[in-house]
């Protein structure tokens, strides 16, 4: 029975048509997907393949006037015709010569803009994933997936596409050439043509396997030099040089063994390629003499065969590696395509309705969450948070405090129960409505390079001077940026390098305090800051509280003691809620503990 499939398997497979086997091999479908990429510059591509088609037949130029060269020069001797064939040759070779270069820059132009264009997109597609997409990838795979595949796609798509339109066309030109020399010997160089190209079939299938382990081990090399451009003073504080060299050399290692594994994947299929057209060589040329002796062809005509197979199987001869090259492309396009199709998680729902104020408050109901499945981080929350109220979250590490904010703004959606704003599902609610009602304040805050200006105004890109300056105020950041001698405009360098970790802070709640929106979270944001830095930031975030719904998540408990509510959250569960003096007071209160401690 199994004998009986598998040959019934090799019988559809050699009545596929020529169109259903490129079909197999995904060359249509990965065309297909790139078109609307190309349509934009359609004109300048179609017009760099139009140039290929006398390019490639100018090929067949040199080798067709050879036959009355060598007839009438070399056999008749006739002068005449001395002159106008190498002529005749350096007429056609300038012109291919100009024609190549035109057809390079317009394909170069066409390959780079839809390169730009592919980035683009792909960009936008990653700022709008969802944190967990980031909690699974490292920065290396993201770089790859990115931007190395979309240079891979583009770039081979296009290059490969003239290379194998010239080929293509010049091969016509050249068969035309050796029929009409020879059609006995044509035969005998076809048939070996065909056979040289016989291990290319199945070169996807070998090479696939090897590029889903290179793109990881290549990303591993990129996450390896971003580990060490942002882990430096790590690195020098604990003298990690040696591991971390041992840990790249490891990496450098993996890629060396894939890139070994490839060649021998697909490293004799050029040999065998050039053996097969040597035999091939061989033939014609013993058939040929034959031919010549009996008068079948003239001199003339063998050399101008002889040369057309040549310059036919010149490029044939390296088709294994360029064919390789192709199906890596085609791989990366696939690749970069699974990105473009792939949809986050967290989007809005059809019809979903946009948060214009908050009128009542926020209430969890019943709230389960999971990263993992089958380890729940919160167990069945509830908590009602009425409009205006500050909120604070309090308890052990790894409770679940900084997730049962992380929930509201949607950067993770509930495994059940509901979260809702004035009795309206957050899910139900259009997701940019959502979030620009919501300020946050980080414990490790990112800034982008640029100024001090230009990282407040992400809050609020078209405010005003005095709403400017009132953020900075309230900020506290006033009294620092009075002594830069370029004051908001002063650069901080990337990731706000060049300040200290008070400075930052303040600039991301001047951030906060520009967006103006009603709600407010707060995740540790002064954990990381010495006692002075503290002050002025507590000062500043005391500021940003006022007349608005805050949610603080805290692990010195001296920030919190004016919370309307204090939440103690402990193992994925509320254990307490009341005021500051409401829990103090409790005797086996868990908050009062903590609170004993810190003060201890």
């Amino acid at each position: 029975m199994a004998y009986e499939t598998k040959s019934s398997d090799k019988e559809k497979l050699r009545k596929m048509s020529f169109v259903d086997r490129m079909k197999n091999m995904n060359l249509i479908q990965n065309y297909r997907k790139m078109f609307p990429y190309v349509r934009p510059y359609l004109w300048r591509a179609i017009l760099a393949l139009i140039i290929t088609i006398p390019i490639g037949s100018m090929d067949a130029v040199i080798a067709w006037v050879l036959k009355p060269y060598m007839d009438t020069v070399m056999i008749e001797k006739k002068a005449q015709t001395m002159s106008l064939v190498p002529a005749l040759i350096i007429v056609f070779s300038f012109l291919q010569s100009v024609l190549n270069y035109a057809s390079t820059y317009l394909n170069s132009w066409v390959g780079h803009r839809i390169t730009i264009d592919l980035k683009f997109d792909l960009f936008k597609k990653l700022i709008h994933n969802d944190p967990a997409f980031f909690d699974k990838n490292t920065s290396g795979e993201v770089q790859y997936r990115f931007n190395t595949d979309a240079e891979s796609a583009c770039n081979g798509l296009l290059n490969n596409l003239k290379v194998f339109s010239t080929r293509i066309f010049s091969s016509i030109a050249l068969i035309a050439v050796l029929i009409w020399n020879s059609w006995q010997l044509s035969v005998v160089a076809l048939v070996v043509l065909f056979l040289a190209m016989y291990p290319l079939k199945n070169m996807r299938k070998k090479i696939k396997n090897i590029m889903a382990q290179t793109v990881y081990s290549g990303s591993r090399i990129v996450t390896h030099y971003n580990e060490a451009f942002i882990g430096n003073r790590v690195i020098t504080s604990y003298n990690l040089y040696d591991y971390q060299t041992t840990q790249f050399n490891e990496t450098l290692k993996s890629v060396f063994k894939l890139a070994m594994k490839m060649v021998k994947k697909t490293g004799m299929v050029t040999p065998f390629m050039h053996f097969m057209i040597s035999i091939g060589i061989a033939g014609v040329v013993w058939y040929g003499s034959y031919l010549i002796t009996h008068n079948q062809i003239t001199p003339g005509g063998f050399v101008s065969f002889i040369t057309a197979l040549l310059m036919l199987y010149h490029p044939i001869k390296s088709m294994g590696s360029s064919f390789a090259n192709v199906q890596v492309s085609f791989l990366a396009i696939e690749r970069v395509f699974s990105r473009l199709e792939a949809a986050p998680k967290i989007q809005n729902k059809e019809g979903a309705k946009k948060l214009e104020r908050i009128k009542t408050g926020i209430e969890y109901k019943d709230v389960w969450f999971e990263y993992v499945p089958k380890r729940p981080v919160l167990k069945g929350v509830s908590l009602n948070i009425p409009k205006g109220h500050t909120i604070a979250f309090v308890g052990n590490s790894g409770g679940g405090k900084t997730t049962f904010v992380n929930l509201l703004p949607r950067f993770y959606d509930v495994t059940e129960g509901s979260i809702s704003i004035d009795g309206v599902d957050i899910r139900d609610i259009d997701l940019y409505s959502l979030r620009d009602k919501i300020a946050i304040v980080f414990q490790d805050n990112i800034l982008f390079g640029g100024t001090i200006k230009d990282n407040i105004l992400l809050g609020k890109e078209n405010a005003t001077n005095e709403e400017l300056n009132q953020a900075v105020k309230n900020a506290c950041l006033d009294e620092f940026v009075s002594t830069l001698p370029k004051g908001l405009d002063t650069p901080i360098g990337e990731r706000g390098i060049l300040l200290s970790g008070g400075q930052r802070q303040r600039i991301a709640i001047a951030r906060a305090f520009i967006k103006n929106a009603p709600i407010v979270i707060l995740d540790e944001a002064t954990s990381a800051l010495d006692n002075k830095s503290e002050q002025i930031v507590q000062q500043a975030i005391y500021n940003l509280m006022e007349d608005r719904t805050v949610f603080i998540v805290a692990h010195r408990l001296s920030t919190v003691r004016n919370a309307d509510q204090i939440v103690v959250v402990n193992n994925g569960k509320i254990a307490e809620v009341g005021s500051h003096d409401d829990l103090i007071s409790r005797p086996d209160s868990i908050y009062a503990s903590l609170y004993q401690t810190q003060l201890k």
